[in-house]
């Protein structure tokens, strides 16, 4: 069942929209917190670069891996709540869900550092 919200979101006493079926809301917030658990990881990955795992790599190569887990998760820090609030506002206006770059960049983010990685393990 969807009610009516407004708010000052949708101006004075205009309605902002149809409150989504709970369903969906909490699809969508599980969705944000699987984005935030990948942070997470990236981060702790790149603790284990940086301080924890003993690799033979040059210091330059071990900084630049730590450094693109860090940053990598930043953007998916900054980036998930800007899609949550974006489908959530979709879904109450009932419009197409927007598309979000998020996977995208994670991809490649995530290919480069393996590539960087392989690089630090076997280059002289």
């Amino acid at each position: 069942m969807a009610a009516e919200v407004s708010g000052p979101a949708g101006g004075a006493g205009k309605p902002r929209g149809r409150e989504p079926d709970y369903r969906f809301t909490l699809a969508n917030e599980r969705t944000f917190l699987a984005w935030i658990r990948t942070a997470l990881a990236l981060v702790a990955g790149a603790v284990a670069v940086l301080h924890l795992v003993p690799l033979d790599w040059r210091p330059g190569a071990r900084l630049t891996v730590g450094l693109a887990l860090t940053a990598l998760a930043a953007v998916i820090t900054v980036y998930a709540p800007v899609r949550w609030f974006r489908v959530q506002q979709a879904m109450r206006e009932d419009l197409p869900l927007p598309v979000s770059a998020l996977p995208v960049i994670t991809t490649v983010g995530v290919a480069v550092v393996c590539a960087a990685v392989l690089l630090g393990n076997y280059w002289p």
